[in-house]
């Protein structure tokens, strides 16, 4: 009888071992894939904010060069705005299913890429 009971305590405490240890590997998964995003999402915000920096600079730059081109500054910026409202115009009408599809294909390939390690 003493033997059966050392046997199913033995196994209890295995038994609790593995799920702490289980909990354990669940949480250091949970910190592994929460920090790799936060970091990329770090990241690609630093380099997005430094291209609509750049962008931001371009297109002054471009309205005024326009401007003064044209004889008044307002006029480069009529020019540069009549730009992106055309670009918008087209992006919408005739591209956005196809960024929409690229988009989504880039979303579930990065969910599948994380799934598999």
């Amino acid at each position: 009888m003493e033997n059966s009971t050392n046997t199913l305590e033995t196994l209890l405490e295995r038994t609790v071992d593995y799920g702490q240890s289980s909990f354990e590997l669940v949480k250091l998964k949970v910190l592994d894939k929460t920090s790799d995003e936060v970091s990329s999402f770090m990241s690609r915000s630093i380099i997005i904010v430094i291209i609509m920096t750049f962008m931001l600079f371009l297109n002054l730059g471009a309205a005024l060069w326009v401007g003064t081109l044209l004889g008044e500054m307002f006029y480069g910026f009529f020019v540069v705005a009549g730009f992106y409202a055309f670009v918008a115009f087209v992006s919408h009408f005739f591209f956005r299913k196809w960024l929409k599809r690229i988009f989504y294909d880039f979303i579930i390939r990065m969910f599948l890429k994380k799934e598999n390690y």
